[in-house]
């Protein structure tokens, strides 16, 4: 199972704040227990909404809005992608973590949807063109 990690935004984090060198090398060290236990598969942190936009749909028409946006507890201030086998254990994974923020701070945990999840709507021509846009994202 996939799980996306979502570190939440805090107002230091929209305000630019950067992690400190301590920080830095707790996180660090993290990363690498989760790579070696083959349970990471993706990371990063992000930028500020300030330097970020939004595209707002309604029909056919698209609205563009520039950053920042209000509401901080909302944003997203970085993510990991995990290979585990449970919600528990992703849980178990993400306990261990150093607090990512020099405040308070939340990390939510949310299942990636697979094929299967989409029942009989996923014709065997859309699994098959998932299946090849996954080839071609594995060669980049």
């Amino acid at each position: 199972m996939r799980f996306m990690v979502i570190v939440k935004a805090t107002k230091d984090s929209e305000a630019g704040v950067l992690p400190d060198e301590k920080l830095l090398a707790d996180m660090g060290k993290y990363n690498e227990e989760l790579v070696k236990a083959g349970v990471m598969l993706a990371g990063e942190g992000l930028l500020p909404s300030s330097k970020g936009a939004r595209v707002h749909f309604s029909g056919t028409s698209r609205t563009v809005t520039d950053g920042p946006f209000a509401e901080t507890k909302e944003l997203v201030a970085g993510f990991w992608l995990f290979q585990v086998k449970s919600l528990a254990e992703a849980i178990e994974w993400v306990k261990r973590c150093p607090n990512p923020m020099l405040s308070e701070s939340d990390i939510e945990i949310r299942q990636v949807a697979e094929m299967e999840d989409f029942g009989a709507e996923m014709t065997p021509e859309l699994r098959a063109q998932e299946d090849r846009l996954r080839q071609e994202l594995s060669k980049n």
